[in-house]
């Protein structure tokens, strides 16, 4: 049986899936990554086979693009441009191609990305099994807690609930566009399915989160497919970036990253180091991404470095706080590593990230849009100073060392398609 894994094409989404594939490739099934061209080098990274997809209609570079436009817009501005830009055309590029591409690759059964949506009625129209994977926070349109794209704590009560089931009919509706499309795809195939019900398209054999039930609210989704695992990251098969560790002075370390997706923020980077300014007992370690010119952050003091990217888990193994964009990617290895962190939510899940990191007390919340100098000396002071963060951050750090998500994830798949582990 070989086994597709296909998720969404960002680095955020590719190195947790490309991380689960190597896991079950690991255990002697037959595996392959399928995505658009330009995620080559995570397959490679990876020591995965890998399928392109849909290469006439995204040729190489076409991330790149996406990114450079994504990268300078936050809050709902950002959402809107993910969905229609990114997620309801190439979902409908899925739909023309998909099918031969997993004919021609002999592809039996699939691994699917939660947030590619409708992509799933794909297998459904081939009849082939398939299993749900959140690489982001996952998505429950139950109302039972708050919806992952809004701030909110998870509260009880009448007025909570009808609260959440407002901010389930808010993302419904910035959805629509990819509903509608797959309105009609289903309707060419012949599927029938209950629009009325926003997890009718779900898996039936397993629906799998890399969040940790320990950091996730109180309320589990309630669904009996629903698994949580842990982090899908080993330290291992990522893609290598250079760094100048020559220039760590053994000073407490600060690490900032604001994603690969949002990093062409430049004030934020710039509050960040004019804040280090007052924090000379620190270091400070900024990953910019691609897309920022570094020349834009102006004079850099002396205790801080800039690099276009870094090796991130190799750098939080040595850091005492994590600036992050609230990515669950970032927040998960953090916590790995016992980091507390400042959140800075820009868009999508990360709201929802930055909720639970204020709910379970391992770092605290800023806006992006008023996060001024003042505000980090203040926040960064505040995480360091009290050690109940830290506290915390281990204490998340040992349940997920307990769990080991990528072998709780491949034992849900072996189960969900009916295999069994080949090799030790």
């Amino acid at each position: 049986m070989r086994i597709g894994f296909l998720s969404l094409p960002v680095p955020g989404h590719a190195n947790p899936m490309t991380s689960l594939a190597r896991k079950f490739q690991s255990r002697g099934h037959d595996v392959v990554f399928i995505s658009l061209i330009d995620m080559v080098p995570f397959a490679e990274a990876a020591g995965l086979p890998f399928v392109p997809c849909t290469e006439t209609i995204y040729p190489a570079g076409t991330m790149e693009t996406f990114i450079r436009h994504l990268c300078k817009l936050s809050g709902e501005d950002a959402l809107h441009f993910t969905v229609n830009t990114m997620m309801k055309g190439y979902t409908a590029a899925l739909y023309k191609t998909l099918p031969d591409t997993l004919s021609k690759a002999g592809v039996d059964v699939l691994v699917l990305d939660q947030y590619q949506p409708y992509v799933e009625l794909i297998p459904m129209h081939l009849r082939m099994p398939f299993v749900h994977v959140s690489n982001a926070l996952h998505v429950d349109y139950t109302g039972r807690t708050p919806v992952c794209f809004m701030d909110w704590q998870n509260e009880t009560g009448a007025d909570a609930l009808a609260r959440n089931i407002e901010g389930v009919r808010l993302s419904r509706k910035i959805l629509e566009p990819c509903t509608a499309m797959a309105q009609s795809y289903a309707s060419e195939v012949g599927l029938s399915v209950d629009w009325n019900n926003p997890h009718s398209t779900l898996s039936p054999l397993a629906w799998i989160t890399q969040c940790p039930k320990e950091f996730d609210f109180d309320s589990a989704p309630d669904f009996p497919q629903f698994h949580y695992a842990g982090p899908f990251h080993d330290g291992h098969g990522r893609m290598d970036f250079d760094f100048p560790w020559q220039q760590l002075t053994g000073a407490p370390l600060v690490y900032a990253s604001m994603g690969t997706l949002q990093n062409g923020l430049v004030e934020v980077f710039r509050s960040i180091t004019q804040a280090a300014l007052g924090l000379k007992e620190l270091q400070f370690v900024l990953a910019v991404g691609g897309q920022l010119d570094q020349k834009q952050l102006g004079d850099v003091p002396a205790n801080v470095i800039v690099v276009s990217h870094a090796p991130q888990i190799e750098i939080l193994k040595r850091s005492s706080l994590c600036i992050t964009h609230g990515g669950l990617n970032t927040v998960l290895e953090s916590l790995s590593s016992d980091v507390p962190m400042i959140a800075l939510p820009v868009t999508n899940d990360q709201p929802g990230v930055a909720a639970r990191i204020a709910n379970k007390n391992v770092g605290v919340v800023l806006s992006p849009q008023q996060a001024s100098p003042a505000d980090f000396v203040t926040a960064i002071k505040r995480v360091l100073g009290d050690p109940t963060f830290r506290d915390n951050a281990q204490r998340m750090q040992e349940a997920i060392r307990s769990t080991d998500g990528l072998s709780i994830a491949a034992d849900i798949l072996e189960r969900a398609f009916e295999l069994e582990e080949r090799e030790g």
